[in-house]
């Protein structure tokens, strides 16, 4: 048994003892926002920005201070949240592009299949992006990997996010819509709700397009943002409060239905923020990562590390900060360890956290690390264990095209190019990784350098072929 696989099996049996006395097993809505920044939010900072639904949540149980996605770009980080394996692993080496052949294989066992197994009712509502496929039905659609219903777009929704016409319901064409995508994606899950779960336990993935491009917000939401004069930026912020104001609907309506105490529900994103006027459609991209270093596409800090809410009122004791290091890799193992539902046989890069809903205090045995070829940064591959942060630099590797997307004739460029230089951080002191420590603190840097190497070199060799 691999040693990953083998940690990962003896965190899920603490887990289901610490969870044994559960009688009823959890609903479970997992929201998830595109290119929302670290410090976009109400609670994380934001001077301007109106969250006030999410400010509330954050207060209902764990905000986390330090969450990761799964990588720095949208396909590959929704393949980590689904599958708790670093997505170069799948197969998943960046976002898909329409008509792609890339894929969520199927012998990749996601978090949907397990709940379903386990008696779970499963939809998801909103963006999938794990195939290229523009009727979301085939090879690496939703119905492939466990879920009974979706409402879906194979990457954006176009032509606009105001009134799409390219959402699929089930394999069908959903139509021309009026109304902004949060809402839709809403009205959706909460017509299943009353619909679909029969008193079962469901499972909702929700997952927003917005705030990413093109960004089209309410005009009374854009109304609230006299201050913002630079060009795009009032529609930007308008966005992030349309999230919120979707997001308030579910709650209150699982509050209605009489849902709110067990069900857990995790608000988050799948990358950082986007550039400004990285490429000619994004000029309303004003989306902040806080005191964090970069942005999407890169694995300095601003680029993985994400807003991160967590509510289980039967479970979960409200107004707590934690800082211990999490990520979207760790929710298909969370969510096994408290529904009894079996892991993968294969290689998981996530642990359970469900020790951590009992103790704050609780540290995490497996680091987490991170894989790239197209970094808009120098850094293709990184390691947090702890405080400590390790990147790595490939040597003479081709010229990169970030934002580009993976095609076939790419893979060299994934599996063909070892770390040869590296920066080392201590993000306990050092948020903005301003200071590389790499020459200062040697032997802690060549034992991480080591251990990134190691596991680098592991998830390659992984790496399948397109």
């Amino acid at each position: 048994m691999h040693r990953r696989t083998f940690l990962g099996l003896a965190g899920l049996a603490a887990s289901h003892r610490a969870f044994s006395q559960s009688s009823q097993p959890p609903n479970i809505v997992i929201a998830l926002c595109d290119d929302l920044g670290a410090g976009d939010l109400g609670c994380t900072g934001h001077p301007w920005i109106r969250t006030p639904n999410l400010d509330r949540f954050a207060s209902d149980g764990i905000r986390f201070t330090s969450f990761y996605a799964a990588a720095p770009v949208c396909s590959p980080s929704r393949a980590g949240l689904l599958t708790g394996r670093t997505p170069n692993r799948c197969g998943i080496y960046d976002w898909i592009s329409p008509g792609s052949p890339v894929h969520l294989r199927d012998s990749e066992t996601t978090l949907a299949t397990l709940l379903r197994e386990q008696g779970y009712s499963t939809c998801l509502s909103g963006k999938w992006h794990l195939n290229g496929i523009e009727a979301v039905e085939g090879p690496g659609s939703p119905s492939r990997h466990g879920f009974d219903h979706w409402f879906a777009t194979q990457n954006n929704a176009a032509p606009s996010h105001e009134n799409p016409v390219n959402f699929y319901r089930n394999g069908r064409p959903a139509g021309e819509l009026k109304g902004f995508s949060a809402d839709l994606i809403v009205d959706e899950a909460v017509r299943w709700l009353e619909t679909a779960t029969a008193g079962r336990p469901f499972l909702l993935y929700l997952a927003f397009h917005e705030p990413h491009e093109p960004v089209a917000s309410a005009p009374d939401l854009v109304d609230l943002y006299p201050q913002a004069k630079k060009r795009g930026e009032a529609l930007y912020y308008a966005n992030v409060t349309q999230i919120d104001r979707a997001f308030g609907r579910l709650l209150a309506a699982l509050d209605q239905r009489g849902l709110r105490d067990n069900t857990l529900v995790l608000f988050t994103s799948d990358n950082g923020p986007e550039w400004l006027n990285r490429y000619p459609q994004s000029w309303r991209s004003h989306g902040s990562a806080g005191l964090l270093r970069s942005q999407k596409l890169s694995l300095y800090e601003g680029g993985i590390r994400v807003p991160a809410l967590l509510r289980w009122p039967a479970r979960v004791r409200p107004h707590q900060m934690v800082q211990t290091p999490a990520s979207l890799v760790d929710i298909l193992p969370t969510l096994c360890a408290i529904t009894g539902a079996r892991l993968p046989q294969k290689p998981l890069d996530g642990e359970s956290l469900a020790p951590l809903f009992g103790s704050p205090a609780w540290q995490r045995s497996l680091p987490l690390h991170w894989h790239y070829f197209n970094a808009i940064d120098p850094p293709r591959a990184a390691l947090r264990d702890g405080g400590w942060k390790i990147l790595g630099i490939g040597s003479g590797e081709p010229v990169r095209r970030p934002g580009g997307g993976f095609q076939p004739g790419d893979l060299n460029r994934v599996r063909d190019v070892p770390l040869q230089r590296f920066e080392m951080y201590n993000l306990t002191v050092d948020p903005r990784e301003e200071r590389n420590l790499w020459d200062v603190e040697p032997e802690r840097a060549r034992a991480m350098a080591a251990r990134l190497i190691e596991i680098d070199a592991e998830v390659r060799r992984e790496a399948p072929a397109w």
